[in-house]
């Protein structure tokens, strides 16, 4: 099992609308194409509270590139981020890491 971490800085203001979008939409679009999140977090304290951090749970890249690809030209996910960016984009910039458990970690 490999782990991909994203995180998203949002534009000032706009981490609420992130959340909604994918509590409403994109966890859905994710479960019809198999995609498993293993975790969100929002910052408590530390450097920036716009961002949103999530772990999506991958048996191998290639099932991350098949299932990913899929899902970033799925009809619906391209309507409905386009329908909630409306009054502007959401989020900043992301950045991403696959992650790889070692063998004396909890989470295999």
């Amino acid at each position: 099992m490999i782990y991909e971490l994203r995180v998203y800085h949002c534009m000032p203001g706009r981490l609420p609308a992130l959340l909604k979008r994918f509590d409403t939409i994109t966890l859905g679009i994710w479960q019809r194409h198999g995609i498993r999140q293993a975790g969100f977090w929002t910052v408590l304290a530390g450097e920036s509270n716009h961002d949103l951090y999530y772990f999506l749970a991958w048996e191998s890249l290639a099932e991350r590139e098949k299932k990913w690809g899929a899902f970033m030209v799925d009809p619906e996910w391209i309507a409905k981020r386009a329908e909630t960016e409306r009054d502007g984009p959401i989020v900043q910039s992301i950045t991403n890491s696959f992650l790889e458990p070692t063998s004396f970690s909890s989470v295999r």
